[in-house]
């Protein structure tokens, strides 16, 4: 399992982001940020909920949570869970029950297609 630490240091990198920059942008030093990409040291859940946002990824990509580094970044997908999230639990499972045989014919179609 990839570490908070390597996380980070990932996400900032591909943001182009030295340490130096990055910790201006939290309001800290570049020791810290070093420290933190070393796991030495754990940021409290308000600096790790700027650094998801400074990286443009989730809290939950960077707390080893999810892998998907972008996931919910997209606010149409974002709207479209929430809105189903909203909705009595019967009409909620038949959406996802609708949903869920859809990707299963998606990813069932590309299987089919690269063979």
């Amino acid at each position: 399992m990839i570490t908070f630490g390597k996380k980070l240091r990932e996400c900032r990198e591909a943001k182009e982001l030295s340490q130096q920059e990055f910790a201006k942008m939290l309001k800290t030093s570049h020791s810290v940020v070093g420290r933190y990409e070393r796991d030495e040291m754990v940021p409290s859940i308000e600096v790790v909920k700027k650094m998801a946002d400074f990286l443009d990824t989730t809290v939950g990509y960077l707390l080893g949570e999810t892998q998907e580094v972008n996931l919910f970044k997209d606010p149409d997908m974002l709207r479209r869970f929430n809105n189903i999230n909203s909705f009595p639990e019967d009409d909620k499972s038949h959406i996802i029950y609708m949903l869920d045989a859809m990707i299963n014919s998606v990813k069932l179609k590309t299987i089919t297609q690269h063979r």
